[in-house]
């Protein structure tokens, strides 16, 4: 079983920054594959970020790419999304998961994602 515990969100203007963490409980950690997804109210849950098990490789979701970066630290079992140049459009619950089929690559797809973080409060503000 593996816990997730996500924080670091807040409130902040527009073309500012925040970096979110995701803590992970279990030595298996560093075999899974990680991503960050997020879902506005009224919407549907959407991809965001995601990284592979060593980190090699990533993917990010077209809205965001140039100003998110997701990274990880395996020794810490934490996996990060920094955010730049937030947009009032980025408002939204951000969640981390983890994909447990081990030494997977990058996954968009949230069925692909064992277990899931509780989410943090993004909020852009115009």
């Amino acid at each position: 079983q593996v816990q997730l515990v996500g924080s670091g969100g807040g409130l902040v203007q527009a073309g500012g920054s925040l970096r979110l963490s995701c803590a992970a409980s279990g030595r298996t950690f560093r075999t899974y594959a990680m991503g960050w997804f997020r879902q506005a109210p009224g919407k549907e849950r959407e991809f965001v970020a995601a990284i592979s098990w060593r980190g090699s490789s990533t993917d990010y979701a077209d809205s965001v790419k140039g100003r998110f970066t997701i990274s990880r630290d395996n020794a810490k079992n934490t996996v990060y999304l920094q955010m730049n140049s937030l947009k009032p459009e980025d408002t939204a619950v951000y969640s981390c998961a983890a994909d447990q089929k081990v030494l997977a690559g990058p996954v968009r797809s949230p069925d692909e994602y064992d277990y899931w973080g509780q989410g943090t409060q993004v909020t852009v503000s115009s």
